[in-house]
């Protein structure tokens, strides 16, 4: 695919929670669909003494979830660590070139409450892409790509595109245009033009020229839609209008601490309100 191949295998965690097993299943599927290998982490999480020879629920996720690698001809291997999975994921995640895919860690809501999302922290934590999946959609027919203008999304783009490629899925390219003054030309320009942006000549016009030569060179299906509003509401209308299988977006951690719309925690936040799984990945330089 013009050079953008991708090599990381799969990190797939579960603390044994059965809001995991959509993860684990969606990541065979991955594994299976891009010939990757799929290592398994399973984390024992504050387990009391009276309950260390109790059935662990980790037992049978792991169980069913070498059946079913088995099933879809998918190479694997098993560890299991001991700790919290918000410290023990991010720490075994840097010692590979990975996809991390993650599922809800099912924290009781008064934890969300005093310490935020799981999945917000971890997304501060991990470099590497991580593919949440909150709810296992497929066959994956429809990608939603969320185009910021200042390249976060790229690296998760070229991951979407193969997905795609492999799947035949149909591509759609979004961008937001906040409901703020931003008084220099650039923001005009956007402003003015918002209905035909791949056509200006701007951050976002060319990277969404990128991304549709990238998507047409390859053969696929691919539009292109721009929406005014609040981001994260933006983004999620879109969402539920265009039931969408897959989301894709970009992170700025760790990058040019530059004024951009596409801040960390809209990429959390939407993880957290939708029901597909959502691709992001943080920005790289080349």
């Amino acid at each position: 695919m013009n050079g953008t191949i991708m090599k990381p295998d799969l990190l797939i965690a579960t603390n044994g929670f059965k809001g995991t097993w959509p993860s684990i299943e969606y990541g065979a599927w991955l594994a299976s669909t891009l010939e990757k290998k799929v290592a398994l982490l399973g984390v024992t999480e504050n387990l009391s003494p009276a309950a260390i020879d109790d059935h662990h629920p980790l037992e049978d996720i792991f169980a069913r979830a070498v059946e079913l690698f088995q099933q879809n001809g998918v190479e694997y291997s098993l560890e299991v660590q001991n700790g919290n999975s918000e410290e023990v994921i991010p720490r075994r995640a840097r010692l590979g070139d990975y996809i991390v895919v993650l599922g809800p860690l099912g924290r009781p809501q008064l934890r969300r409450m005093l310490t935020g999302r799981s999945i917000h922290h971890l997304m501060e934590e991990i470099t590497q892409p991580i593919l949440y999946v909150p709810a296992s959609k497929l066959p994956l027919k429809k990608i939603l790509i969320c185009i910021g203008g200042l390249g976060y999304e790229v690296t998760a783009e070229h991951i979407a595109m193969q997905m795609a490629m492999k799947s035949r899925a149909e591509l759609t390219l979004l961008h937001i245009i906040p409901s703020i003054d931003l008084n220099y030309p650039t923001a005009k320009t956007v402003s003015l033009h918002w209905q035909h942006l791949a056509e200006t000549d701007t951050p976002v016009g060319r990277s969404l020229r990128q991304a549709l030569t990238i998507a047409k060179s390859d053969g696929l299906s691919v539009q292109v839609k721009a929406r005014q509003g609040n981001v994260v509401e933006e983004i999620l209308a879109e969402y539920r209008e265009g039931n969408y299988d897959l989301l894709c977006m970009g992170s700025p951690y760790s990058a040019n601490a530059l004024r951009q719309i596409y801040a960390p925690n809209v990429t959390a936040e939407i993880a957290g309100s939708v029901a597909c799984p959502v691709l992001t990945a943080r920005f790289k330089r080349d």
